[in-house]
């Protein structure tokens, strides 16, 4: 959990005297290695849950600050979204039953959500990136009142010097810009931590990273972003671009994201990270500091290295050193970052078990990595595994290239095995959970590909909306019964039930994809756009992509009473027939409202802007497809046939 006593620091008096304190932080932390100060010999796991919260329609519900006060759990915090949390599950010895101990962890903090947010009207989801979520709900007022995030949000924006730029390609496109760093509120993960030895750091760190594409491939539960197919694991594209500085004139100087894979394999140990990191990216958040580290090691005592701790929380390394003390005693964990929130509660204990089983027992296996494989290999295959999920191919050790489902299944999951014995696991618990990643890997259903799969089989019932909110309808209802995955039926637009309803605004049923003429343009092409598409309005826009007119199957009729024909005339210019200033709509206007416009101004549809851009359309015809399922569902709801 980040530090949430924070300030901004962007430069002056206060930003040199907390470099100063990182700086000793930095000898302090060498010198407690050189002495031998950190545990070792003792191999503790942790995990950070990240969630969603819903609301009745399965819309997200910024009421984490309402709901903590009323769980009253100091394992619950908040995250910088208000609705998402973030819950602490108690560090355990990795032996034994750990792992249904971590299960029934997860499965007690869902059910605590549940019943205090029963009230509130508010639900739990795990998922990596929540399928209703709109660029609308990223808006400052989602985000949660603490000092740290509004100092990141504040300097981000600084050192970033403009709007923030997305960019992902998958089976869609996304690019869109925004102005504040809550897009990072997109994203949910499972963080899972492991306890090192610092003799033996450099060698599990290269580890972890090598074994960070098939982690992810296993586990990707993040494919829809705004409605739109992206990468298996969006998370990870989303995420380095939301808290990025860099802009657009260091294409050619070579700087590195504050969300980083990595630049090379460790040498020695955590220091080799933390000095990197210090020299590539400026601090951002400050604090109070009021220890002497260097002081208290010759006092014998344990400094708590608060600049450090505080400056590593802001460089988001995918695979993370983190220094803590448990009982009086420093440790150095590896914090795995790439896993996403869900799709259950047993898929997420199952990705826990392999990772930790093959850190356990891969680098005694393999050796080392550093001669077997060359580190842009690892980076390379983790994006494939990003944007592919199971369907990547890797370039494993000694160039060995194979299929991620062959990989891990004939490979790795073996390897884990052995790891978890080595660990001291029950035999029945690794069975269990590495069976069910297993299984996850043999039949290609991760949460990527289930939700994909959803949503395509209802292409043809239900706007956009509708079929998302059946999906996340379908998630909280498998994660209640505690299934894994691939035991997951698609979802159906039924089951988003009253929440397919719940159209207050005008984005949850708009259509997106839009069919434009320019004004110069002759009226034929819209009375084709009109024909071949089976629309009854065609936006007009300008060379800005602003709209300045919307041309209605009706004033075409007119045209045509009036002699024209398509083809058979001199061309008539689209400016002669088109509605100037239209009257329209924000994607946040209300369904009556856009109702009480129609009628008003006697217009069939009504264009849907933001900032003078055309980003949908909402017509009579919606307004009609919303009536008519809302009949179909209350005469099945009275047992009358329709």
């Amino acid at each position: 959990m980040g530090d949430l006593d924070v300030r901004a620091e962007s430069g002056g008096v206060g930003l040199r005297v907390f470099m100063q304190h990182l700086l000793r932080d930095l000898r302090a932390f060498e010198r407690m290695i050189d002495l031998g100060l950190f545990e070792s010999g003792v191999s503790r796991m942790g995990a950070e849950q990240e969630l969603f919260l819903v609301d009745s329609s399965m819309r997200p519900a910024p009421r984490s600050l309402e709901l903590l006060d009323r769980i009253a759990d100091p394992r619950f915090t908040t995250e910088i979204a208000a609705f998402n949390l973030e819950v602490n599950i108690e560090p355990m010895l990795l032996e034994g039953t750990c792992l249904s101990s971590l299960e029934r962890q997860i499965g007690e903090i869902l059910d605590l959500t549940r019943s205090v947010g029963e009230d509130l009207g508010v639900e739990p989801v795990l998922v990596g990136i929540l399928p209703t979520i709109r660029k609308s709900d990223l808006d400052l007022k989602n985000l949660t009142g603490v000092a740290r995030y509004a100092a990141l949000n504040a300097t981000l924006a600084a050192l970033r010097g403009g709007a923030f730029e997305f960019r992902i390609k998958g089976l869609d496109d996304l690019i869109v810009k925004h102005d504040n760093v809550l897009i990072e509120g997109c994203n949910t993960s499972f963080q899972l931590h492991l306890q090192v030895d610092m003799d033996t750091f450099a060698a599990s760190y290269n580890f972890a990273q090598a074994i960070t594409a098939p982690t992810l491939a296993a586990a990707t539960n993040s494919p829809i972003l705004f409605g739109r197919r992206l990468w298996s694991e969006t998370r990870i594209a989303l995420f380095q671009q939301s808290v990025d500085t860099r802009g657009s004139s260091d294409c050619i100087r070579e700087r590195s994201p504050r969300v980083m894979f990595g630049t090379r394999w460790v040498e020695n140990s955590p220091l080799d990270l933390f000095r990197e990191d210090v020299t590539r990216f400026r601090v951002i958040l400050g604090g109070d500091v009021v220890e002497d580290p260097l002081e208290m090691i010759a006092m014998g005592l344990v400094p708590s290295l608060r600049a450090l701790r505080l400056y590593n929380g802001t460089v988001y390394r995918w695979n993370r050193a983190c220094y803590g003390i448990t009982d009086g005693r420093p440790h150095i964990r590896i914090e795995n970052r790439i896993l996403p929130s869900g799709p259950s509660a047993v898929d997420e204990v199952a990705n826990a078990a392999f990772w930790l089983g093959l850190m356990k027992a891969g680098p005694v296996e393999f050796g080392d990595v550093q001669t077997r494989m060359a580190f842009d290999d690892a980076r390379m295959n983790f994006v494939a595994a990003a944007r592919l999920g199971l369907a990547a191919r890797f370039t494993w050790l000694d160039g060995e290239e194979m299929s991620a489902q062959k990989l891990i299944i004939d490979r790795l999951i073996p390897v884990a095995r052995r790891g978890l014995t080595m660990a001291g696991i029950d035999d029945a618990e690794a069975d269990r959970y590495l069976g069910i990643l297993g299984e996850r890997v043999g039949s290609g259903r991760t949460g990527s590909a289930w939700m994909t799969q959803s949503f395509n089989s209802m292409k043809n019932r239900g706007r956009t909306g509708h079929r998302l909110h059946a999906i996340v309808a379908a998630m909280i209802d498998r994660q209640k019964q505690k299934l894994p995955v691939s035991n997951w039926e698609p979802a159906l637009i039924e089951e988003a039930g009253s929440s397919m309803h719940n159209v207050s605004r005008v984005d949850q049923y708009m259509t997106t994809d839009l069919f434009t003429v320019h004004e110069d343009e002759p009226v034929d092409l819209v009375a084709s756009i009109m024909d071949w598409r089976h629309v009854r309005h065609v936006p007009v826009e300008d060379n800005n992509n602003q709209i300045v007119g919307i041309v209605s199957y009706r004033a075409l009729l007119r045209l045509i009473a009036g002699g024209w024909r398509p083809g058979l005339a001199e061309p008539v210019p689209v400016s002669e027939v088109m509605r100037r200033d239209p009257v329209s709509v924000t994607p946040e206007t209300s369904t009556l409202e856009a109702i009480a416009l129609m009628r008003e101004f006697s217009v069939s549809a009504l264009p849907v802007v933001r900032d003078g851009t055309l980003v949908g359309i909402v017509s009579e015809r919606d307004f009609m497809e919303v009536a008519g399922s809302l009949l179909e569902e209350r005469l099945r709801g009275s047992g009358t046939q329709t």
